[in-house]
């Protein structure tokens, strides 16, 4: 990935900012519930590379999204430009339509999507700036071959501006779709390697990845390795005073246990093991606390300090100059 000019100033900026603000998340700690007959590994929820009323046309299938390869699409994206061409990655975590409504809107505000994906601690890209190369992916919904809605990264711990150090560093990331047909997200998440690397894919990071934002949003590691078709997992998070309850199902079938036709397998393979395990996860979400009124969403954001409310207007000022 190469940065222009002005991206590179941009960068250089933020990463000057990151040391004045604060580096907290303003959320509740994450309760979980294991449900699984693996076991766990004891240790820190890991999120970096070292370590309807408005849609009533939608048809509602039992297990809360269709299978785009039913309907002539795909679950892996479509990536321009690799060697060999052709290849692709895979859309490994699903977000099903039978969660809350609220939850499948693309918003921060009233528990959107995107506030619950804080949950994981991962946000939209550094000051507005998408540096990373585009993919589509075709969801057999009648839409063809559609560029991702846009790409999250990791904020390690900093929820304003520190997805700018993902972009350095690597780490947790996704692209997402939504299907027409259903509502359901359909997301592709990895563990890149940093700018350096070209952000490569880290051994096994697809399947780290996927595994990594399920342990953050339910509040717990999960030992890849341990896993099975049958696994399940349950837990909570909560961020800007939305709880929300998460029921993970790993289900096969929808991608194979293969590295054939994976972008970056070469990286990923590991250990004589395929790029990815074939397993995807299938999210069912469900908010089980908000907000009692606007006041209460003022009272948490009342506590963030005042370098991080006038931020943005300065990088907006920044930005003009460019």
């Amino acid at each position: 990935m190469v940065l222009n000019s002005r991206s590179s100033i941009l960068l250089l900026i933020a990463t000057n900012l990151l040391a004045l603000l604060p580096t907290t998340i303003i959320a509740s700690p994450a309760t979980s519930k294991w449900i699984d007959n693996d076991s766990i590994n004891a240790g820190e929820i890991l999120g970096s590379a070292s370590s309807s009323s408005i849609f009533p046309s939608l048809k509602k299938r039992a297990n809360g999204y269709t299978n785009p390869e039913e309907n002539g699409g795909y679950m892996l994206t479509i990536v321009n430009g690799t060697y060999p061409a052709g290849l692709g990655e895979p859309l490994n975590v699903i977000l099903s339509a039978d969660s809350d409504k609220e939850v499948l809107v693309k918003s921060l505000d009233k528990g959107g999507f995107l506030n619950y994906m804080l949950v994981a601690g991962l946000g939209e890209e550094c000051l507005g700036q998408h540096l990373g190369s585009d993919q589509s992916a075709n969801l057999g919904d009648g839409k063809g071959n559609v560029t991702e809605v846009e790409e999250l990264r990791y904020n390690y711990g900093n929820p304003y501006i520190g997805t700018c150090q993902e972009t350095f560093n690597g780490g947790l990331h996704l692209r997402y779709w939504i299907q027409n047909t259903t509502n359901a997200y359909f997301l592709a998440v990895s563990v890149e390697m940093d700018l350096n690397s070209g952000h490569d894919i880290v051994p096994n990071g697809y399947n780290i990845g996927r595994d990594q934002l399920i342990g953050n949003l339910t509040g717990q590691s999960i030992d890849t390795s341990k896993l099975t078709n049958t696994s399940t997992f349950s837990g909570s998070g909560s961020y800007m005073n939305y709880t929300y309850q998460t029921d993970v199902k790993y289900v096969p079938g929808l991608l194979k246990n293969s590295s054939d036709d994976i972008n970056h397998y070469i990286t990923v393979e590991e250990n004589g093991q395929p790029a990815i395990d074939g397993l995807v996860a299938v999210l069912t979400v469900k908010i089980t606390d908000q907000p009692k009124s606007s006041s209460g969403a003022w009272s948490t954001i009342a506590q963030i300090p005042l370098i991080t409310i006038f931020t943005p207007f300065l990088l907006a000022s920044l930005t003009t100059l460019f």
